[in-house]
């Protein structure tokens, strides 16, 4: 069994597949994101499991590991987008499952693909996805746009965009949905050195209001929140 949140400054091995590590101490309170008894197979592969997640207000999770070993299932399952094997996932006390509309109306999730309609602009595309169609919700994705770099191509075509200007509108729609918690798989991809840091700065500003990430990334980070743990799939 894995007890984020309980163990301090050593590695644990855990049953099966995955290794913990705390960065920082032991935060107060009951966790928003909780996870008990996870177990995952893909075809007959054995992703993981007794797999226990607790995640604090103001907590990052960092999800490593090699290509193929389940971070990507694992994100899935713990958004409630697909159905473990065994085990439950709680978002403040209630199951996921069986709440996720409510749960949703609360997260913001970056694929490590863009889901972009190469016809609408950068400022269409997240207006539409959040529903802030009228005025005052445009301006909120503007402003979000202006914050990642993008004012001067908001009104531009996802498909005139680069491969880094268009990461950064993903990016983006974390910042216009003021979700709180923030799902991010590879968010580093096609960002230059200026696009990584900016990005681990707008999670450190994310975690210091009490906001929560959960992080898959191949590359290490340099988020300097109040807690930050690790989790290692093998």
């Amino acid at each position: 069994m894995l007890l984020i949140g309980r163990f301090f400054g050593r590695r644990f091995l855990a049953p099966l597949h995955h290794q913990i590590e705390n960065q920082t101490s032991e935060p107060a309170g009951e966790p928003l994101l909780q996870a008990r008894n996870l177990e995952l197979w893909r075809g007959e592969k054995h992703l993981f499991r007794n797999l226990d997640i607790d995640l604090h207000a103001g907590e990052l999770l960092h999800i490593t590991g090699p290509n193929g070993c389940g971070k990507t299932s694992l994100l899935r399952v713990l958004c409630g987008l697909t159905l473990p094997e065994t085990g439950t996932v709680s978002w403040r006390g209630k199951q996921v499952m069986r709440n996720r509309t409510d749960y949703h109306s609360e997260m913001a999730y970056v694929g490590h693909r863009e889901s972009l309609k190469a016809d609408l602009s950068a400022l269409e595309n997240l207006a539409f996805d959040l529903g802030l169609r009228r005025p005052a919700g445009r301006a909120v994705v503007r402003a979000a746009l202006e914050e990642v770099g993008l004012k001067a191509a908001a009104d531009v075509p996802s498909r005139g965009l680069s491969a880094g200007q268009r990461r950064r509108v993903s990016i983006a729609r974390c910042l216009a949905s003021q979700a709180k918690l923030w799902v991010l798989d590879e968010p580093y991809t096609n960002l230059d050195v200026a696009g990584r840091e900016f990005v681990d700065d707008m999670m450190t500003r994310h975690l210091e209001r009490e906001g929560l990430v959960l992080l898959v990334a191949h590359q290490s980070h340099g988020v300097a929140g109040p807690v930050v743990r690790q989790m290692e799939l093998t």
